[in-house]
């Protein structure tokens, strides 16, 4: 037999290993005479160490003994509580998990039989089993007692899992349901003569609208009363006010028992200062004319529950248009995400961290979301009109509006935070949100959710990690840029109808209307998902193609991209979600040929018109560089690398053109860039490094091939021009010069034969046939021209430039900048030419006088034949030659003793020149206006046209997407022209004075 203290001990571990916090008041409890039975039936210990708190259900327990009448009753309780397993899981999990129920059933303790039927899984009550439990109420007090009683079962079926979340808060929605009528039976029974003049329909509202009721929550409702039989109608509305005042009394009223739920009227027209009963002529009335944004969100939930059901029906269906119209509203979308802000606003900083509901990651979070969403996009799609949350996300899911992995998150942590939050309310059953403190409740609230190892730190980073997601997406989706430009737009427009369709398409400016609609049938027809969220970027896409110089072209554009990644589950997704995506992939589409054709070869780069990752930014010579030697590293041969390197290109390409275009164009949330020289340093900069990088790939492939790891000579590519001075343009060829030295113990011969053949195999490899913007290497600028050999050592520079330099070289020596292949080499090279282009006694007036003679020939010569010379960017007055060789002169007699003026860059120099006071700061700023602009119209028709040009386009919608581009609406071409001209010819005459006046 085994000793009191060896038993004591047993049991105290046992209690300690089931559960039991208190495992010394266990015991004591587990003593009492009422458990004396049962004391020692390892049955009953398991069932309560399964519950959420052992301790308050055993304490729960001993209670509900005592209080039976007699022995009788007490070992009826006890025989039926272990021996069947769905009353003992049923009711010690309710007592594990609810101190206020236990309170109930101590008071009324035979309601604990409402628990001993068994349902299955697939059986739950509703509205009307629901009433036949209420049936026997008939006062407000018999009330209170059946209420608790019914929500004694939906509890236990919650806490053992009979019933998930969703079907709980569905549950306690259609008990609230049946309380209202029952509580409306007790107002009317009480004045019959009051329910005798009028109709009144009770429609809910929020949460018990939604059918998502919380275990303690106001019913929000609003009243709508009728005369009837002929009765006068300020009579009936006054009756019909005496019986909703009644109605919220008993249902809000404290007794003996309790309160069940407070009702709240005060989303009824004009709040608590209008009147609580409304005729549904005066609920339209008001509606129509003077209700706020929040109010139809509301309605949004509206649904008819008690009183006269055929009435409600009338209101729900009168104001159904007026809630599915509200998107249509001024500022709607604005409006309620700046309610949504206020909420957080007011919640005090003590509580912010604790709100399971109003706080940012908080139910309200995808509460808004949702319901934003449904009214943007419900107008056209009947399927999202549900007042339920989580009906309506699978809709939204299932129509394409939200993406299925978002959608599936955010179901996730909903349906979590859902059940903390009826976890915390079932324990007192008070009306709280915010997640205890206190390390018991913690524990307790946990373990109700079954998490059991580690309860609290699991709970507490499980909670943390939910509510991450639900802020994340919420910023994602409540936040969306596309949803106010589709709120902006009619219903019948956001469905594309086919009526009067080609009118619209004439109206936005589309020439071949007919071939615009084949394109909307081919993506938008069906009833895919696709389909789904085609119909509902189309519309929006349209009026941004529109506004472009080519929406036909936009149009055709974006549904070649969509054929070529119809399949890609991303694509569509990219553009509903992410950012400025869409907005950004339309202006691009529609403002010329260069970036379409360039994403045409590589669709898979719409991805960067995201925001996140990196976006449009340009990306660094060294990253580019990284990644085109890796890509070299890979392949099986030289062609396969450069053709690996080449795909880079063409991808950062794009990035580059894309940002240049939405820099220029803007976007609804962020305007044009002001800055127009910013833009041209972004160009200039990103395609020089990225020809610099290119050349770097290449040439580490042919050294690859030809030679392994070692080149029997150092070799580097010198930049010059607009390479050497990060202004290359588009289409700009690489102007270089190649340097090579032997490496010790080399012979010359075999070196410079390997310095020929690194640079021939690098011309031919870049110059093969592609669909690609080319690559051209010109080494024009090398010492002897085209005469000179194309590779020299840097001895062999060092004993041409010493004796035979001409102006010509030191003037193009202004630009070099070593761009590839060995550093060390081309610092030498840097340091070998910099007292050449930096003469420390400036520019003598001959070589001043030969300068200008070159510039002259060379426009004399180079002008094309009937080209407009003051529409011409680069050689005509006041273009890019007026304003770089007047600022190269200045370097050229200068920079020894300025160092600013030290640099290749153009604006640069302009910069350091007005510094140093050799140019004043208003003729500085005329000719880097005139330089920026005749840049951006060398870029710009690149971008239109797909192909280098330094003049204006002639053809009209060329011309206006140039326009467009540089800041000028439709119809306002000339006026580029002559702002061209006027800004050219106030350059011409800075020009004049410094470059030829021999300042």
């Amino acid at each position: 037999m085994t000793s009191a203290p060896g038993r004591r001990s047993s049991i105290f571990t046992r209690l300690l290993r089931h559960g039991f916090t208190d495992p010394s008041a266990a015991e004591r409890l587990l003593d009492s005479p009422e458990l004396a039975a049962v004391r020692d039936d390892p049955v009953l210990l398991d069932a309560l160490g399964r519950a959420a708190d052992p301790d308050l259900a055993l304490l729960g327990l001993v209670r509900l003994l005592e209080a039976q009448d007699g022995h009788t009753a007490r070992q009826e309780l006890l025989d039926t509580l272990i021996a069947a397993k769905p009353l003992r899981d049923r009711l010690l999990g309710v007592l594990g998990a609810s101190a206020a129920l236990a309170d109930h059933l101590a008071r009324h303790p035979t309601d604990w039989q409402a628990l001993v039927t068994y349902e299955p899984r697939d059986l739950h009550p509703g509205v009307e089993e629901f009433e036949r439990g209420l049936a026997e109420a008939d006062d407000p007090v018999s009330l209170r007692v059946a209420y608790r009683r019914c929500l004694l079962s939906i509890a236990a079926r919650d806490v053992c899992g009979t019933i998930e979340i969703a079907q709980t808060a569905a549950e306690l929605a259609d008990l609230a349901t049946a309380t209202l009528r029952a509580a409306l039976a007790l107002a009317a029974a009480a004045a019959p003569e009051d329910a005798a003049l009028c109709r009144l329909a009770v429609i809910a509202m929020g949460k018990c609208g939604g059918h998502e009721l919380n275990y303690v929550s106001d019913v929000d409702v609003i009243f709508v009363g009728e005369a009837v039989n002929g009765a006068d109608e300020d009579k009936a509305l006054r009756a019909a006010t005496r019986l909703a005042s009644h109605l919220m009394r008993i249902c809000s009223e404290t007794t003996v028992e309790g309160s069940i739920w407070p009702v709240d009227a005060n989303l009824r027209p004009e709040g608590r200062n209008g009147p609580l009963v409304r005729t549904l002529a005066s609920h339209l009335a008001y509606y129509q004319r003077w209700a706020k944004t929040w109010e139809f969100q509301a309605l949004l939930k509206a649904r008819p529950v008690a009183g006269d059901l055929t009435l409600g029906a009338e209101y729900v269906a009168a104001l159904q248009p007026l809630v599915w119209g509200a998107a249509e509203r001024e500022n709607f979308v604005a409006d309620v995400q700046k309610m949504r802000r206020r909420v957080v606003e007011t919640i005090p900083a003590t509580e912010i961290d604790r709100q399971l509901k109003l706080g940012p990651g908080g139910l309200r979070d995808v509460e808004f979301a949702v319901q934003l969403l449904q009214l943007v996009h419900g107008r056209a799609d009947a399927s999202l009109r549900s007042g339920t949350t989580l009906d309506a996300l699978k809709a939204l899911a299932t129509g394409g509006y939200v993406g299925r992995v978002d959608a599936a998150q955010l179901d996730d942590a909903y349906r979590f935070l859902r059940s903390m939050e009826h976890r915390i309310q079932l324990y007192r059953l008070r009306r709280t949100h915010l997640v205890p403190e206190d390390e018991t409740d913690l524990r307790r609230l946990a373990r109700s959710l079954e998490l059991r190892t580690d309860p609290v730190a699991t709970l507490t980073r499980e909670w943390k990690r939910h509510a991450s997601v639900v802020r994340r997406l919420h910023e994602k989706l409540f936040y969306r840029p596309l949803l106010d430009a589709v709120a902006a737009l009619a219903t019948g427009e956001a469905r594309l109808s086919a009526e009067a369709a080609r009118e619209r398409m004439v109206a936005l400016g589309y020439a071949d209307p007919a071939a615009a609609l084949r394109h909307l049938e081919a993506l938008a027809s069906g009833v895919t998902r696709k389909a789904a969220i085609q119909r509902t970027l189309l519309p929006v896409l349209l009026g941004w193609f529109a506004d472009s110089a080519d929406p036909d072209a936009g149009l055709l554009n974006f549904r070649k991209v969509s054929d070529a990644l119809g399949k890609t589950p991303w694509y569509l997704r990219l553009l509903r979600d992410e950012g400025a995506a869409a907005e950004n992939l339309a202006r691009v589409l529609s403002a010329g040929r260069l970036a379409p054709d360039l994403l045409m070869r590589a669709p898979e780069a719409v991805a960067l018109l995201g925001d996140g990752d990196g976006g449009l930014r340009p990306r660094s010579r060294a990253a580019l560089e990284q990644e085109m030697l890796a890509a070299v590293r890979r392949a099986d041969n030289a062609v396969q690398g450069v053709t690996a390197a080449r795909g880079v290109r063409r991808r950062e390409l794009f990035r580059t053109s894309a940002a240049d275009i939405v820099g220029s164009y803007g976007t609804e949330s962020q305007p044009a860039e002001a800055d127009q020289g910013a833009l041209v340093d972004l160009v200039g900069g990103a395609v020089s490094d990225l020809t610099a990088a290119t050349l770097a790939g290449t040439l580490r492939a042919v050294v690859r091939e030809g030679w392994g790891d070692t080149l029997p000579t150092r070799f580097a590519i010198i930049g010059m021009g607009r390479f050497g001075g990060h202004e290359l343009g588009y289409g700009s060829d690489a102007d270089v010069l190649f340097v090579h030295e032997p490496r010790d113990g080399v012979d010359e011969r075999e070196a410079a034969e390997a310095a020929n053949k690194v640079v021939s195999e690098m011309r031919r490899l870049l110059q093969i046939p592609s669909a690609d913007p080319p690559l051209l290497i010109d080494a024009d600028l090398r010492p002897e021209g085209k005469s000179g050999p194309l590779v020299r050592t840097l001895t062999s520079y060092e004993a041409y430039y010493r004796r035979w330099s001409l102006v010509w070289e030191r003037h193009a020596l202004l630009r070099a900048e070593h761009v590839a292949g060995d550093e060390e080499l081309g610092r030498r090279f840097i340091e070998l030419v910099d007292p050449l282009r930096y003469p420390a006694n400036g520019l003598d007036d001959e070589a001043a006088r030969e300068i200008r003679r070159l510039k002259a020939r060379m426009e004399s010569e180079r002008l094309p034949r009937g080209a407009d010379p003051k529409l011409h960017a680069k050689l005509g007055p006041g273009g890019l030659s007026d304003v770089e060789w007047t600022v190269q002169l200045t370097q050229l007699r200068h920079a020894a003793r300025e160092p600013g003026l030290r640099t290749t860059r153009t604006r640069e120099a302009l910069s350091a020149a007005c510094a140093a006071g050799l140019i004043s700061s208003d003729d500085a700023a005329i000719l880097d206006e005139a330089w920026v602009l005749a840049t951006r119209v060398r870029n710009a028709v690149m971008l239109v046209r797909g192909r280098a040009g330094d003049t204006f386009p002639t053809a009209p919608r060329e011309l206006g997407a140039v326009g467009r581009y540089l800041g000028y609406g439709p119809g306002h071409a000339g006026d580029m022209l002559d702002a061209y001209r006027r800004t050219a010819r106030r350059a011409r005459g800075v020009v004049e004075e410094l470059f030829y006046g021999g300042a």
